[in-house]
């Protein structure tokens, strides 16, 4: 049995029952949230990404309560799964959600196929993964998409950790695009999107990757 990483013990803990308290699920109020960070709405990304994309199904990895999921559900897309580490978020977003498949697992072990996903993506994920698990974790996300790896992270061009809500070795910022394609070299990049905070100097990236033969 594989053993357990650090950060999924951390997120599987009392935190993620704060992290579940503090988060919205209205997809309204996850729009104006990307307004007053970049002056820019999650929907508006959303299409700018995906919307010329021919895509038959979605799996987020690390969903919480599939807010995002919800929100790529209001704008027409389909097939919708994600798979979240903490029991207690699954359990919300079951009374959340309508139609959209979320179950409770980790990352490092996706429960599906090989190609089985249109696309695959993680909304502030992999920020909380250290890096020497990092490449695991991409890992299992390559292999369960069959076309497009989509990402939304903290940004900086050298990894660094960074101190977040007081915990030590719970949350870097780097080049996440970056290193999915130095890892996976077979990854082509689509598209990306460097978000500067409107009101600090930190960067947040969007970027969409693709499978190549």
């Amino acid at each position: 049995m594989r053993k357990a990483t650090t950060q999924e013990k951390f997120w599987s803990s009392k935190f993620g029952q704060e992290y579940v308290s503090r988060n919205t699920f209205d997809p309204k109020e996850l729009d104006q949230l990307y307004i007053s960070y970049f002056g820019i709405s999650r929907s508006r990304l959303n299409k700018e990404f995906l919307g010329n994309l021919k895509i038959n199904n979605v799996l987020e990895v690390g969903c919480n309560m599939g807010n995002q999921l919800a929100l790529l559900q209001k704008q027409g897309f389909k097939n919708l799964y994600g798979i979240e580490i903490y029991p207690e978020a699954v359990e919300q977003a079951k009374v959340h959600t309508r139609g959209i498949n979320i179950i409770q697992g980790s990352g490092f072990n996706l429960p599906f196929k090989d190609s089985y996903f249109d696309l695959v993506f993680t909304s502030g994920v992999l920020i909380h993964t250290n890096l020497k698990d990092v490449k695991k974790l991409m890992k299992e996300i390559c292999r369960v998409s069959n076309k497009y790896i989509w990402g939304y992270e903290y940004y900086h061009p050298k990894h660094k950790i960074i101190n977040y809500r007081g915990n030590k070795n719970r949350a870097w910022k780097g080049d996440f695009c970056k290193l999915y394609m130095d890892y996976f070299p077979h990854l082509k990049l689509v598209k990306k999107h460097c978000l500067k905070y409107l009101n600090s100097d930190n960067i947040d990236e969007m970027f969409l990757l693709k499978k190549g033969k």
